[in-house]
């Protein structure tokens, strides 16, 4: 079952931005975005975009200690969601993000975070035995576990990735394989399917530009 990312075409309508001043390439914003009023410094009134951004969450981590928004402050990091016994997308999965994860090691900017969809059977032992059979049980790179609710929605809602628990699906579970892209102010920054290799190195090359942005 091949399933699309959930955010509608027509939300990628400005996929590549210019800064005005220097022409540089800047990454687009993802997601809903709302229009409304604010009140400026001066006392007048104006419109501003308010774009989607991720919720305050808590889940597990594989230390079994709980992991906030807080661990990511002034990070960007990205977010996938997988289960440790898919023998499909997620070993590709994973190792074309072990691969981004060797090249930035020595950027403590950058993290990962993955979130288990299996609440039945990736427990945090469970994580911490995965982590460290692929060799990034190092902290940068965060592997959670929540309850069904917890994970689906902010997977859904907020991440814009489908999971499903499916029973007459061969390992319980369909899910997208979606390596997403989030800046410091929690906004959705690209989505790149994390089985194409194209992709993965277009995500690449799009963490250095998302860093640039802080440095303007």
């Amino acid at each position: 079952m091949k399933l699309q990312f959930s955010i509608p075409l027509s939300l990628f309508a400005a996929i590549v931005l210019f800064s005005s001043c220097q022409g540089e390439k800047k990454l687009p914003i993802l997601g809903p975005r709302s229009v409304e009023t604010v009140t400026k410094p001066d006392g007048s009134t104006g419109t501003d975009t308010v774009y989607k951004t991720i919720p305050a969450f808590s889940f597990l981590n594989q230390d079994s200690v709980a992991i906030t928004n807080d661990k990511f402050k002034d990070k960007i990091y990205i977010a996938d969601f997988f289960f440790t016994s898919c023998s499909t997308i997620c070993p590709t999965m994973h190792r074309n993000m072990k691969e981004i994860f060797e090249k930035y090691k020595d950027n403590p900017e950058v993290m990962y975070l993955s979130h288990t969809i299996d609440f039945k059977y990736d427990t945090p032992s469970v994580l911490k035995k995965y982590a460290q059979k692929l060799g990034v049980d190092d902290g940068r790179w965060q592997f959670v576990h929540g309850s069904k609710d917890s994970v689906y929605k902010i997977a859904e809602k907020d991440y814009l990735v489908a999971v499903i628990e499916d029973s007459t699906a061969k390992e319980g579970y369909i899910h997208q394989g979606w390596l997403v892209l989030i800046d410091k102010q929690k906004r959705i920054r690209g989505a790149y399917d994390g089985t194409d290799a194209k992709q993965v190195a277009q995500l690449m090359k799009d963490i250095p530009v998302l860093l640039s942005e802080d440095k303007k």
